[in-house]
């Protein structure tokens, strides 16, 4: 199954440099797992050291945010676009 998952500028060095990347993934947790394989590092801009998903990362399936889709339980459909916006602080 392949999904589109959209970067935010924020995380594009992570990334290779990358805006959208193409994965396969089931789930959050395999798609977690699917970018930390690909990009090494990229997990510990998003995750905290239990591997979960940091509190102040949002993530938005076809712009509907994933926590009310199910959150980790959510399934991805193929062709979903995935969108990972962290938070910014500032003053």
């Amino acid at each position: 199954m392949s999904i589109k998952v959209r970067v935010p500028s924020a995380l594009t060095k992570a990334a290779g440099g990358s805006h959208t990347l193409e994965m396969a993934a089931q789930n959050l947790a395999e798609l977690l797992a699917g970018l930390e394989q690909r990009y090494p590092g990229m997990k510990k801009s998003i995750c905290d050291e239990a591997g979960k998903l940091n509190r102040f990362v949002n993530v938005f399936v076809n712009d509907e945010d994933i926590r009310f889709l199910g959150g980790e339980k959510y399934t991805f459909q193929d062709g979903d676009e995935v969108l990972l916006i962290p938070s910014i602080a500032g003053g």
